[in-house]
This record gives C-alpha cells, structure tokens and sequence, in this order.
C-alpha cells in the first residue's frame, strides 16, 4: 500500500500576504496552507498527501463543502487535491498530531494510511474497451508507481552529482506486456488481461508484432509503457489513435532494468516507440524548485503536460521520481 498519510514534521512556517487567518508550512517537500498559529516549527502533525481519500467521519467535516466525493470508483469520503488559497499553492492537508489519540506514541515518519482508513483516490483512467479481467497482475511483475519528488525529497541529494535523463510524462494509462517462459501476457497497471484482439492493454502487443519479436529475442522481459490516445484519460496529446510509450525494460531473469541507452537501443530494434527525452546531463545538479518549474510546460499538441519523470542514467529504478506539473494540478476536475 503507497504511504499516504505519515506522521511528519514542521520545517518551516511562513506568512501569506493578505491573509489574517491563514499561513503556509513546510513539510517533507510540500507547502500546505493551515490556520494562522496552528502549528510551529518542529511540530508534529497528520500530513495526508494530494490523492488521499478520506473516511467519512466528524474529524474530516470541515472538508465537505470542498473535498466531498461519491461516486462508483471510490464510494463516499473526502478527496485531497492541489489547492490555491490567498495566492498560496497547497498541496495535502496537515492536522494536529493531538487530534489523532490512536496514534500516541508514533513517531516521525510513520505510516498511518492504512491506521486511519485512507486510500488512494482513484481516476478512471480509460472509458475504452480496456479488456478483460482474468487476474491480478502475476506476481513479481512490478506495477509502475513512480513517486513525488515532494514526498521524497532527500532522492535529489541521492542523484546530486550522478549522471541523469529527463522524460516527459505522458497523459495515458499504464500498459505491461510481459514474455516469460515462452508465454506473453499484457496487464494493466493492477490486473492481467485476457488476450482479445479488440483490447486496448493487447494492442500494442498487435500493433508492433511483439509476439514474434519477443519470440525471437529469446530472453525473458518486461515492457512497461504509457498508452496514449483517444478515451484515454484526456488525451491531452490530441492522439487519433493509440499509441504506447515504453518507458521500463526490464530483465526478468536477473530483475534488473536496462540502463537507458540500452533501452532505448532495445526499443529501437524493435521499432517500440519510447518516452521523449527531455534532457540528459552527466552530473545532476537540479534543486527541488527548479524541478518543479521544469515540470511544467506544454505537450506538442499545446495542452499542459502532466510533469517529468528524473531518472539515475546507469540503474535507472535505483533512483526515480516524477515531478507534476502544477499548473496541470490545478486545472484537475472531480
């Protein structure tokens, strides 16, 4: 289960201009705006992430004129989303440590997403015919969750220095085609999907001839990649058809990811179209605001940009996170 809501501290408290009520603090690397005096510096609070989605009960009340959600995907409860308050960007929610009694005696750090009931808010990625369910997802084959930059922020430092590639992240749902043992399969982000010509997880597997080239390439692998296109998400890359991004090699004998320029020679052999690389640098040397102002920016077809994906160039999952584009964020509906 993805870390949602832990236990973290106050990093700094700063004022917003105009605001008598409101003020701003930091957490991990994210700003949320809480009540004027409600926390200070070296406080513990409750930091519930952007896509948290909380229980219905008295505590989180006070969202309901702006965070209430019910719908068939995820039922009834309170939605956390990118805000803008006063001017501020905020992003999470922060509560009084105090107000939590059945977490006396956690620490900094801790996971309490699954203690206090939340999930993760989930958006139907595709209104298309996606395919059908035979399974979870088998095991061992990973699911593609890359995680924010803010909830992470010491992985700048971990790549400080180190050689690095940057890649667009494509507006689209996640698609794994696998050849193992002699057998292809395709999933979804969660669950393994039934071979039908008509699927939209098979197509790319279709549409490139995989069954024959992986046959060929007689090894065993992973492919993971971005399906793109129309009914898709918003298909904000303007797509007449679908297309699919590869953006994880993997072997699946030794478990270990192709380091970027022999992915890209792979998907290049096998004519696989692969996320547009933004950047590549020897030496990273990105703090965490510039990151965010390179996330943000324009897809060729003039629609914002979902954000980038930094990578460490020679073990590319060793150190990976994306980086949202906010002007995206606060243009998010539902």
């Amino acid at each position: 289960m993805r870390s949602l809501v832990t236990i973290q501290k106050v990093k700094a408290v700063t004022p917003i201009l105009n605001s008598d009520f409101l003020e701003s603090v930091h957490v991990l690397g994210w700003k949320c705006v809480v009540k004027k005096g409600e926390f200070k510096v070296g406080d513990l609070g409750v930091y519930f992430e952007v896509d948290s989605f909380l229980p219905l009960e008295p505590r989180y009340e006070f969202l309901r004129s702006s965070s209430f959600r019910d719908n068939v995907d995820n039922g009834q409860g309170f939605r956390i989303k990118t805000a803008k308050m006063r001017g501020e960007l905020s992003q999470g929610l922060l509560l009084p440590l105090q107000t939590f009694p059945e977490l006396e005696g956690l620490n900094e750090g801790d996971d309490v997403t699954e203690k206090l009931g939340v999930k993760k808010w989930y958006i139907s990625e595709t209104s298309s015919a996606g395919g059908t369910i035979i399974g979870d997802r088998p095991y061992g084959i990973p699911a593609s969750d890359e995680i924010r930059i803010q909830s992470a922020p010491e992985l700048i430092e971990a790549l400080r220095g180190k050689p690095y590639y940057i890649t667009t992240k494509m507006d689209g749902t996640s698609g794994i085609v696998y050849y193992i043992d002699g057998k292809i399969g395709c999933c979804s982000r969660n669950k393994e999907i039934k071979e039908e010509a008509d699927a939209l997880y098979w197509r790319p597997v279709y549409k490139y001839g995989l069954k024959e080239k992986l046959a060929h390439y007689k090894k065993n692998i992973v492919l993971t990649g971005e399906i793109c296109g129309p009914a898709i998400q918003k298909n904000r890359l303007r797509l007449s058809e679908h297309e699919w991004y590869v953006f994880d090699v993997q072997d699946w004998d030794s478990g270990e990811y192709f380091p970027y320029e022999d992915a890209v020679k792979f998907c290049m052999d096998l004519g696989l179209p692969i996320v547009p690389l933004e950047e590549r640098g020897g030496e990273f040397a990105y703090s965490l605001e510039e990151l965010l102002e390179k996330a943000k920016g324009k897809y060729p077809s003039g629609l914002d940009k979902e954000g980038i994906v930094v990578r460490y160039a020679t073990s590319p999952k060793s150190i990976s996170f994306k980086v949202l584009n906010n002007d995206a964020l606060l243009k998010e509906k539902g």
